[in-house]
Formats: C-alpha cells, structure tokens, sequence
C-alpha cells in the first residue's frame, strides 16, 4: 500500500489550506459538504488522524469516526426529510476511492430516487452553505 500524502485535499481541509463548508467538529473528526455531491445533503465525516483508508486506520481512531458518522446519518435525514441514508465508504483505486484520506460518505436518501452520478461537477457555494445550515440546525435541534 502506498504511504500517506500530507498533501491530499482533506489533509489540505484540515489544516485550512483549502475552504469547507463545515457542520460538525469534534477533537477526531469533522464533517463537510461534500463539493460534488450525489444528493442534496450529501455529507463527507473524515477523521482528523491521518490514514489512507479502513486498511491502514488506528483502531482508536475508528470508534470516533463512527460515532460522528450515526450523529450525521441522523441529522442529514432529519434536515432533508429524508425517507433513509445511504453510509458508504471505499478503500483504494479499485474500491473506489479517489481521495486518500479515510471518510465516510452519508447521504440522505429517497424511495425511488436515484443518485447523481459522480461527474465531478461541483455544487455552489451558494447551495452548499444553505445544505451545510439545513444539517448544522439538525444537530442542534
């Protein structure tokens, strides 16, 4: 497996070298938009520890990551009026990752509609702030 790049865009995110729209944040984790998102809502929770992915991850690590990710699934539903979320999580090239830094993707979801595909078209901040209030407002309810 390859080492970890201190450079990859969350490593970026968490030192603030790069904008977020954030929701949460605890002393192991935080929790953005995501800027290409496949559903309204669709949240990034990425721990603050470095790793890859759930191959390489401190197992101290996982238990936080884990417990902000049931946080957020309940928030993003509860923001979107969502009828379920969607929790997924790849690990390398062919698992599909794209971004080397361990995170969870949730998404809230809905009977019979589809996700967007990942095209790599980014959301507006506009849009992304708004969604980002939508789930911040849940977490404090």
């Amino acid at each position: 497996m390859a080492d970890y790049d201190n450079d990859n865009v969350f490593a970026k995110i968490l030192r603030g070298d790069l904008p977020c729209h954030k929701v949460y944040e605890d002393d192991a984790v935080i929790a953005i938009m995501d800027v290409m998102p496949r559903a309204d809502g669709h949240v990034l929770v990425i721990p603050k520890a470095p790793s890859r992915n759930m191959l390489d991850i401190a197992p101290e690590t996982i238990a936080p990551l884990f417990e902000a990710v049931a946080k957020l699934a309940s928030a993003v539903k509860a923001a979107f009026g969502a009828e379920g979320v969607t929790i997924q999580q790849f690990n390398e090239s062919a698992g599909g990752q794209v971004i080397f830094h361990t995170h969870v993707h949730v998404l809230p979801r809905f009977t019979d509609v589809p996700l967007k595909p990942h095209t790599g078209q980014m959301e507006s901040p506009e849009v992304l702030a708004l969604h980002a209030d939508k789930v911040r407002a849940a977490l404090d309810a």
